[in-house]
């Protein structure tokens, strides 16, 4: 059987991508490793809570429930996510593993760990965070120091006793930071540049519903605006880590740039010995998988113009600025999915 299109990834990306193409009539099949929808944000650390208010935190068709200015935590994305996929019966194989992806004769050819599937058309919607990015130093780092990337982060019980080093300024690395402060002598903060802070309501509102009517989330990366976020990174939204900082519960360090058995090593050349530290660095998109010429560059990144891949029939949802600042994020992959959707519509004719 040829499927008109396959879907990898039941995620948000996934799930927009599956309502568009249900809703254009496709013959579809959606492919994830995991056993549910929402699976992934169920493994993220207890306390995590979007920036991102309810209004900008659901998929096109279905709100989320509650005060749409409040902030919804992890397990209710989850929750929500799982009702989704249920809501639209989307047709997801769970417990299901994509090993390997070619194209032969202009069909795809998915194999997984039960069996292979065929498709005139693939849609990737593994998104930006499938695998930790751990600096490879971290190997230096002593045995009796224990490691934890935030992916495997959930509670501070899970450290030892003793001082905590967070590294990475984002977003998850301010929120862990700020937890593990409550109960830690000292906790340190790796930063490769210094915060900008915004607020994460204003008059009532989330900033992100400021950040779109003021047309920022819908900005391209290509505008004068998109440039000038690129270059600047992501803001921590909330003031909590900036409050601990100046109350000495967390002490910003420079950017880690090694490790040895004098402890870590920073940018401006101090040290710092800990007995725990959390690896907030990040993630990479992990595409071993993906055997087709010209769909990734040297570094193993997709290819692409606004999701469409130059290998005919090949498409990404979910990337960081894939059209515009909102398409990593629930607020905002809808809009690309649809797109996307409508692109392969196009090309059938």
């Amino acid at each position: 059987m040829v499927w008109d299109v396959i879907v990898i990834g039941a995620g948000q990306a996934g799930l927009a991508s599956g309502y568009w193409l249900q809703q254009a009539g496709m013959k579809f099949l959606m492919l994830d490793r995991g056993s549910e929808a929402g699976e992934v944000w169920k493994t993220r650390y207890d306390s995590l809570k979007l920036f991102t208010p309810r209004t900008h935190s659901a998929l096109y068709g279905m709100a989320l429930e509650g005060d749409p200015h409040g902030f919804p935590d992890k397990d209710e994305v989850a929750s929500y996510l799982k009702s989704y996929a249920a809501r639209f019966g989307l047709p997801i194989r769970f417990a299901t593993k994509v090993t390997s992806v070619r194209q032969e004769g202009g069909v795809f050819i998915i194999d997984t760990d039960r069996k292979s599937f065929h498709a005139k058309a693939l849609i990737i919607a593994t998104g930006p965070f499938r695998q930790p990015r751990i600096p490879a130093f971290a190997s230096s780092v002593p045995g009796d120091v224990l490691q934890l990337h935030s992916s495997d982060y959930k509670r501070p019980s899970q450290l030892q006793e003793g001082d905590v080093l967070v590294v990475g300024g984002g977003n998850s690395g301010a929120q862990i930071a700020v937890e593990l402060s409550g109960d830690r002598e000292k906790t340190y903060l790796a930063l490769g540049q210094p915060q900008r802070y915004l607020p994460m309501t204003l008059w009532g509102k989330g900033m992100f519903w400021w950040l779109d009517k003021l047309g920022v989330l819908s900005a391209s990366g290509s505008s004068w605006v998109g440039r000038k976020l690129r270059g600047r990174g992501d803001p921590i939204f909330g003031y909590e880590l900036k409050q601990a900082v100046k109350c000495g519960k967390v002490v910003l360090k420079t950017r880690a740039v090694g490790a040895g058995a004098s402890g870590m090593r920073f940018g401006d050349g101090t040290a710092l010995k800990v007995l725990n530290i959390v690896w907030a660095t990040g993630f990479a998109g992990g595409y071993d998988w993906l055997h087709i010429e010209q769909a990734l560059d040297r570094k193993k990144a997709p290819i692409h113009t606004r999701g469409i891949s130059p290998v005919k029939g090949l498409y990404y949802i979910g990337l960081p600025w894939q059209t515009h600042r909102g398409s990593a994020l629930l607020a905002g992959v809808s809009r690309d999915a649809r797109e996307i959707v409508q692109a392969i519509m196009e090309k059938r004719g």
